[in-house]
């Protein structure tokens, strides 16, 4: 009795996780499996000015979507865990400190991390704090992913110089960011009407698209009589 009793806990847990999207370079898929983070990210979109597509590379780049990534731990004789190298944690990598800072500032004690609802919102939060003490533009995912990994005084003082790999990373960030935003221009439109859709045949918006897209390659690649 109680091992069907624990498996059945198990199988509960495991429901209640959320899995990274199938397709983590194309923003429409993710938004078409995970309609409800669309949703989200619009609202942080509205409320802070920050772009979708320079949210969504932050996550990215943070955690790949895997809502509760921490740092790996360390080691000792390749045989005893120790302890981590953060107390970074969920989507947004955010430490204890910081996370229990944005939970103040914006009255939201009941916030998660591994939450990504809230996790889009810290991250517009965090981004729209960085812009009007930094002046940096709104856009400018590179300048952006530097302050968030150095804060905005580690910006100005320019400690990121001394550090070619995170230039590197942010780079790879503001590209990310471009390519969600050039994407999320093809399908923001089914997106915003994609609610009727969902109410009135129960499938997502781009289920009708794909099939449509098969049917043409199929059309395309048949032999020719």
């Amino acid at each position: 009795m109680l091992k069907a009793m624990t498996l059945s806990l198990m199988v509960f847990i495991a429901g209640c996780t959320t899995s990274p999207p199938q397709n983590v370079d194309d923003v429409c898929e993710i938004f078409d499996e995970y309609y409800d983070w669309y949703s989200a990210s619009k609202e942080v979109e509205k409320k802070y000015g920050v772009p979708i597509g320079v949210t969504m590379a932050f996550i990215h780049q943070e955690s790949r979507f895997v809502e509760d990534a921490r740092p790996p731990r360390e080691w000792f004789l390749w045989i005893f865990p120790g302890s981590r190298a953060s107390s970074a944690y969920g989507y947004t990598q955010a430490l204890d400190g910081t996370w229990t800072e944005y939970q103040r500032k914006t009255d939201q004690w009941s916030a998660d991390r591994d939450d990504f609802t809230d996790a889009v919102d810290f991250v517009g939060w965090y981004n729209s704090r960085t812009i009007k003490r930094t002046g940096i533009k709104r856009h400018d995912a590179y300048r952006l992913y530097l302050a968030y990994h150095d804060g905005a005084g580690g910006y100005l003082k320019g400690t990121y110089k001394k550090k070619p790999w995170l230039m590197k990373v942010s780079r790879k960030v503001d590209r990310r960011a471009k390519m969600y935003n050039r994407q999320l221009v093809q399908c923001r439109s089914t997106l915003d009407s994609g609610w009727l859709w969902r109410t009135l045949f129960g499938s997502n918006p781009f289920d009708s698209m794909r099939q449509q897209k098969f049917a043409r390659l199929a059309a395309d690649s048949a032999p020719l009589n």
